[in-house]
This record gives C-alpha cells, sequence and structure tokens, in this order.
C-alpha cells in the first residue's frame, strides 16, 4: 500500500513504546477486575494488609481502563490513517476495511465458534440460558457488532461473552470513521465535529440506565474522538514546547491517578464528565508520548519516551502487554 508522501513506511508507523506501556498498565487493570469478580481479593489476606483505597485501585478500575482503551485505539487508528494517506480526506475506504476485518475478524470468528460450541454444551458458565437469549443470537450480535445492544435487552451474557461489548462499540465507530473522513474532507472540518462530539460525552450518559450505561455507543464513540483529536494534533504539529508535552504529561497521569483512589472526588467535581476527564488523560498521554519521541508530524526518531522508562521490573511486562494488545 503507498504512503502519500516522502517519509518511508516503516518510519511513519514507528512504535510508540509509551503508548504500549499505557495499554498494558490499562490490560492489568481490566484483568484484575475481572479477576476480582470470581476472587474478590478485599477478603484475601493481601487484601487484609493492603490500603483499602488500593484495592478498590487494583479491582474496580477496569471499565474507567476500557475508556482509556479507546482512546488509545482512536489515537493510534487515525495516526495510522494519516501515515498512509497523509489527509482524511485521502483515505481509501476499501483498503481500510480490508485491513480492520483481517486484523479483528480471523480472531473473533475462532472465538465466537469456540464460545458457540461451549454454550450449546452446557458447559458451565458459558452455557446461554437468560430468557429471550439464545446461542444463535448471540453469534449474529457478536459478528454484528451488537453485544452491547443485545445485552442492553437482554441482560448480561456469560463473561466471556461479555467482554465483546467493547468490540461493538469500536468497530461501529471504524465502519463509519472513513466515511466521516472523506465527507468533511479537511481536518479544519473534521476537528469541530470530532470536538463538540468529544465534549459532549457527559450528555450522551445523561438519562442512560441500567446495562446500556455501561454499554451505549455513543459515550465511548467520544472517547474514540479525543483519541483521534490526538491523532491530528500531533500529525499537524511536527514538534511542541517541552513545556507543552510536560503539561499534557501531568495532566494524563494526574486524571488518571483521579480516577483510582480519589475517584469519589473526582465524580463529585465533574460528575458525569468522569469518563470524559478519563479519555481525555488517555489522549493527552498518547500525544506526549508521540512528541517527546520526536514523532510529531509522523517523523520517526529511536528515543523513547520517560514513561517507557519506567524501572525494568514495571516497564518491560507492561510494554509487552501493549504490543500483544
Amino acid at each position: 500500500m503507498r504512503i502519500l508522501d516522502d517519509r518511508p513506511a516503516a518510519a511513519a508507523l514507528a512504535r510508540l513504546p509509551g503508548v504500549d506501556v499505557l495499554r498494558g498498565l490499562c490490560i492489568v487493570l481490566v484483568v484484575l477486575h475481572h479477576t476480582g469478580l470470581r476472587i474478590p481479593l478485599a477478603g484475601s489476606p493481601l487484601g487484609r494488609r493492603l490500603p483499602a483505597d488500593v484495592v478498590d485501585t487494583l479491582m474496580a478500575r477496569g471499565f474507567e481502563a476500557v475508556y482509556v482503551f479507546f482512546a488509545v485505539s482512536g489515537f493510534l487508528i487515525t495516526r495510522h490513517a494519516l501515515a498512509r494517506w497523509g489527509a482524511p480526506g485521502r483515505i481509501d475506504v476499501r483498503a481500510f476495511y480490508v485491513r480492520r476485518a483481517a486484523r479483528i475478524l480471523p480472531g473473533l470468528f475462532l472465538l465466537v465458534a469456540v464460545l458457540a460450541a461451549l454454550a450449546a454444551a452446557g458447559a458451565a458458565h458459558y452455557a446461554i440460558d437468560r430468557p429471550g437469549q439464545s446461542v444463535a443470537g448471540a453469534v449474529a450480535a457478536a459478528l454484528g457488532f451488537r453485544i452491547n445492544w443485545y445485552e442492553s435487552v437482554t441482560g448480561y451474557l456469560p463473561a466471556s461473552w461479555d467482554v465483546l461489548w467493547s468490540l461493538s462499540v469500536e468497530e461501529a465507530f471504524y465502519l463509519g470513521f472513513p466515511l466521516l473522513c472523506l465527507t468533511l474532507g479537511r481536518t479544519r472540518a473534521l476537528v469541530p465535529v470530532l470536538a463538540a462530539f468529544a465534549l459532549a460525552l457527559p450528555w450522551w450518559r445523561h438519562g442512560l440506565h441500567g446495562l446500556w450505561l455501561e454499554k451505549a455507543d455513543a459515550p465511548g464513540m467520544a472517547a474514540i474522538a479525543c483519541g483521534m483529536l490526538a491523532a491530528l494534533a500531533v500529525h499537524h504539529r511536527a514538534a511542541v514546547p517541552r513545556s507543552t508535552v510536560r503539561w499534557l504529561t501531568a495532566f494524563g497521569v494526574l486524571a488518571l491517578v483521579a480516577a483510582g483512589p480519589f475517584e469519589l472526588a473526582l465524580w463529585r467535581s465533574v460528575h458525569e464528565g468522569f469518563l470524559l476527564v478519563v479519555a481525555a488523560a488517555g489522549a493527552a498521554l498518547c500525544a506526549a508520548s508521540a512528541w517527546r519521541a520526536g514523532q510529531g508530524g509522523g517523523d520517526a526518531a529511536p528515543a523513547a519516551p520517560r514513561l517507557a522508562r519506567l524501572p525494568g521490573l514495571a516497564a518491560a511486562p507492561l510494554r509487552s502487554f501493549g504490543r500483544l494488545s
């Protein structure tokens, strides 16, 4: 696939170790959250030795981590698209869809086939037995990226199906992503639309209830839009002052820390804007990582972001989790 500028593809698409660390951290929080549903840490010998705020942060922040994932996903998809095609209005729709399908569908088909077989066999924790649910309905919802809608109407599916709700949000957005870019054409038209959509995240959540409050499309897409805005900023600014990078990093770190042990205080301050703060923090850290690495404007540089230079015991596993996610 041809790049529409003079930069080599490998350089334009160089990995950002800092973003991998951020993704890895989110993966740990999501895994701990799901583990804690079956094996609570609070009542364990280790849990009794740790402060309650630490236990709560480790075991109950998977949902917030998903919103950071949304922002990171929006950043990376937009960054890669701009590196390949140069501008939003030049995106090759067919090539974009082929790349997304090649990345998502093989693993999804395999997962759904295994889950459907286990459900049909009535395996414990895999059987689909709620009223209004069926194996065929779950398969159709998973392959149609509508698991979140299906659950909002019928209730929770078994956990191994339920985790696909976030994929439903992301892929529904990316079905429209290239069409939105081509329709608006220029970045100066795309940015205000994305900004308005992202800033409306609290409004998107207002009035929602039940499972739809957790799994609605619009709030997740607003978080993705935060990441897209960060990618557009990085693409159009080859460099920013070091102070800007420091401020972005400080905001991102402090906001994510506040979303942990100080979640209630943050909620009291911004209410439904809580997840907007979380998504904006993820987007800010992505942009700071790119500029710190010298990759503004798509130009690669060998320097690694400081976020990736955490002590080896912490950084190496997180970077590995992030690369594999």
